[in-house]
């Protein structure tokens, strides 16, 4: 018997591909057999083949350092080695002795360049005021993703000693945050499965089909990590991706089997088992097909950044959306035809029971009663919880995101407390003269440099070859480095050394200030706003300017890649229904979810709420990429529960011409499929929040919180009462375009 909303459907190209695919269910399945069995080879490996993920952008920051490293004035990579003790004095024969033993393992250790220890220097400043802590730095010639595989091997090397050790600083930061990142992601599978198969249960109320989806789901996972261990042979792939790949692919694969299943089972009764996978494929598989690819053109919007975790977020999730497509399409239907009415067997509940959808019937036909009474509020409600979002401060990892048992992290709060905030990470300036830094007029621009930035607020000092002695005048320097050799003094020489006196040297200003703060920013602009002297150039660098210039550059993009993302969806959308009224209405939506799921991260991540329950630490700032990422991956997974409704919603429009009847009918059939796709995806993403890396504990809550909000308020609610006033609106577009549009 042909449904009255869906005629002519044999004559559709999807039909056709369901029927191709039912006929030939035995080789898809085997295909796909094969496939997985090669995957599930290269899937393990993936881990060997990813990167830090953070990379090199085109700031002054990295023009500066790049300088100072040609020049041979700073290593690539720098580890800091804190040393403390609760009784021995940092002077005591007894200590030197353990950090020498200490330090005795690094002997010999490949691309070590040199140490730097207060017994060594003579720098005091290397030892806490209360005389228990020291730390020591450690240079290396490796780039930072070399660094990052070598810092387990650098603590493997120090030998136990009789004082407490920690390997710190940027290098063993970041080495420890891929290596809670891929805790992470084993804790998230463990909890991830076992909870979406109960879920599962529930929706569907037999076990029979809640295998076909959560095979999808573990193939996808498969396959997926597999294409990325072989993306990361030809090109950076962050180990962000691998997160992020898992936490898209078994939500979306499940999400796709979930509407294919639903839709097959309310075919079922009135159809053969051949029909019933052919009207599946026609309707379940084009809405699946529309939001896979707006899902995927969300994501497009990361490959215009030149951050590589970004874009190697982007590459991951387009294959991990694109596998779980062809896998709902082709797989899906054929284990579907080879199950045929079995799909029903094995119940663990009555079949009336989860079968109902009188609920959905009852909330339809209130919202359609009650359109405003339901979209006033409900808008007033998401507004007012992205507010805090206006006060958002953004930020770099540093080492604040790992939990507190993590080395990196102890070590470099037991410096911070010892020394001070910006003591570890002085801000760099790299200044170059094509005459020489020891030209007569070169060391007077770089003499008022010095001065200049010793005078703004929160620096503590100035080093650099000028800044040898208060006593010396900015004449006193000509004179002395004009015959460097000759000035009797050893403190030019070790400046020389030190800070460089070719065509580039260094001035290291320090201040009191962490370096992720607005006032360590605040010192990078004023040093940057410095009128520089004649014939010498001047490039602020260090970790504080690199963490401020990598927000600059993100967000200087962000514009274009939202308004990539926004037109190139409202396209799609004025294709698939024909309107130019539907694609803006949805943007408008999924731009309020994502919104209040923005406010709740500051609420939550940035102002500390929740900290006891979630098990973190606020740093007091939300990560940068974080709202760029919400916002790409949000944008095209919200789009599906659009797709599943609105598509459901123009077929029933189609054959009655009833804007209200449509909407009603939509979202009473629609409606437990998609409040149930969305609570396997939250339940997905959530269990990320269980992780120990902040980054990864925030982006999965975040999408929990904006999938529940999209599913429940937005289109079970919101998205129909708007239909309902906006009535045969909706689906209006201008006559020549009607006439353009393809069907």
């Amino acid at each position: 018997m042909e449904d009255p909303f869906t005629p002519g459907l044999e004559n559709s190209l999807f039909y056709r591909f369901g029927r191709w695919v039912y006929r030939h269910r035995w080789a898809v399945i085997g295909v796909w057999l094969l496939v997985l069995a090669l995957s599930a080879i290269l899937a393990p490996r993936v881990g060997s083949v990813l990167k830090s993920g953070f990379g090199e952008q085109s700031t002054e920051a990295r023009k500066g350092l790049d300088l100072l490293e040609a020049s041979e004035i700073v290593s690539p990579t720098l580890l800091v080695i804190v040393f403390s003790s609760d009784d021995l004095l940092v002077e005591s024969p007894g200590y030197r002795a353990r950090v020498e033993t200490a330090l005795s393992g690094l002997v010999g250790f490949p691309g070590l360049e040199g140490v730097d220890t207060v017994y060594g220097t003579g720098d005091d400043r290397l030892v806490s005021e209360d005389g228990h802590t020291t730390y020591v730095l450690a240079y290396f010639d490796v780039d930072l993703d070399e660094a990052l595989d070598m810092v387990p091997e650098v603590r493997d090397r120090i030998p136990p000693v009789d004082l407490d050790v920690w390997v710190t600083g940027g290098a063993a930061i970041f080495s420890d945050i891929n290596q809670f990142t891929g805790e992470d992601l084993r804790r998230a599978e463990i909890i991830t499965f076992p909870l979406v198969a109960v879920a599962l249960l529930l929706i569907f109320g037999t076990v029979a089909s809640v295998v076909a989806p959560l095979a999808i789901g573990a193939f996808g996972l498969t396959f997926t990590l597999a294409a990325i261990y072989l993306l990361g042979l030809v090109t950076d792939m962050s180990v962000f991706s691998m997160n992020t790949a898992t936490l898209l692919g078994v939500g979306a694969a499940i999400d796709y089997s979930l509407l294919m299943v639903s839709r097959f089972r309310e075919e079922l009764p009135s159809r053969s088992v051949e029909d019933s996978v052919c009207v599946t494929v026609a309707t379940a598989g084009r809405a699946i097909l529309f939001s896979a690819v707006t899902t995927v053109l969300g994501l497009t919007g990361l490959l215009i950044f030149e951050l590589t975790m970004l874009r190697s977020i982007g590459i991951g999730g387009i294959v991990v959306i694109s596998v779980s497509l062809m896998l709902a399409l082709t797989l899906l239907p054929a284990i579907l035809g080879v199950m045929g009415g079995r799909i029903d067997s094995l119940p663990v509940m009555p079949k009336a029971l989860y079968n109902r959808n009188l609920f959905w019937r009852a909330l339809a036909s209130w919202v359609m009663s009650h359109p405003l009474l339901v979209m006033v509020p409900l808008v007033v409600f998401l507004l007012a919880l992205g507010t805090p979002f206006l006060n958002a401060r953004l930020g770099i990892p540093w080492a604040g995101v790992l939990p507190i048992e993590a080395e990196s992290r102890r070590g470099w709060d037991v410096a911070v407390e010892k020394f001070g905030e910006g003591e570890l990470a002085p801000i760099l300036v790299a200044a170059t003269s094509e005459n020489g830094v020891l030209a007569p007029e070169s060391l007077g621009a770089i003499y008022d440099y010095s001065r200049a930035a010793a005078s703004i607020e929160g620096v503590t000092r100035v080093e650099s070859i000028v800044d040898l002695s208060p006593d010396i005048t900015r004449d006193g320097y000509r004179m002395l480095y004009a015959e460097p050799s000759t000035s009797g003094m050893p403190e030019v020489a070790y400046s020389l050394e030190e800070f460089g006196g070719g065509e580039t040297t260094m001035i290291r200003v320090y201040t009191t200030f962490d370096i992720n703060s607005e006032q360590a920013r605040g010192v990078v602009k004023e040093l940057r706003a410095l009128v520089p002297g004649e014939g010498v150039s001047f490039f602020v660098t260090g970790a504080s300017a690199s963490l401020m210039d990598a927000v600059d550059a993100m967000y200087s993009v962000f514009p274009w890649a939202l308004a990539l993302v926004t037109v190139s969806v409202y396209l799609v959308l004025m294709v698939l229904f024909r309107s130019v009224v539907i694609p803006l209405k949805a943007i408008v939506m999924n731009g309020m979810s994502i919104f209040a799921s923005y406010g709740a991260l500051v609420f939550i991540f940035q102002e500390g709420h929740f900290e006891g329950l979630l098990n973190f630490t606020s740093t007091g700032f939300l990560e940068a990429t974080l709202p760029i990422l919400l916002f790409m991956i949000l944008f095209g997974l919200s789009m599906d529960y659009e797709v599943f409704l609105l598509v459901r919603i123009k077929e029933i429009y189609d054959a009655t011409g009833d804007n209200t009847a449509s909407v009603a009918l939509g979202l009473e059939r629609t409606g437990r499929v998609i409040t149930s796709a969305a609570l396997v995806l939250v339940l997905v993403s959530g269990s990320f929040a269980f992780g120990d890396i902040v980054i990864i504990k925030a982006l999965g809550l975040g999408i929990a919180i904006a999938i529940f909000l999209d599913s429940t308020i937005v289109r079970a609610l919101l998205v129909p009462a708007l239909m309902r006033v906006l009535g045969d609106l909706n689906w209006w577009a201008p006559g020549f375009l009607k006439k353009v549009l393809p069907r």
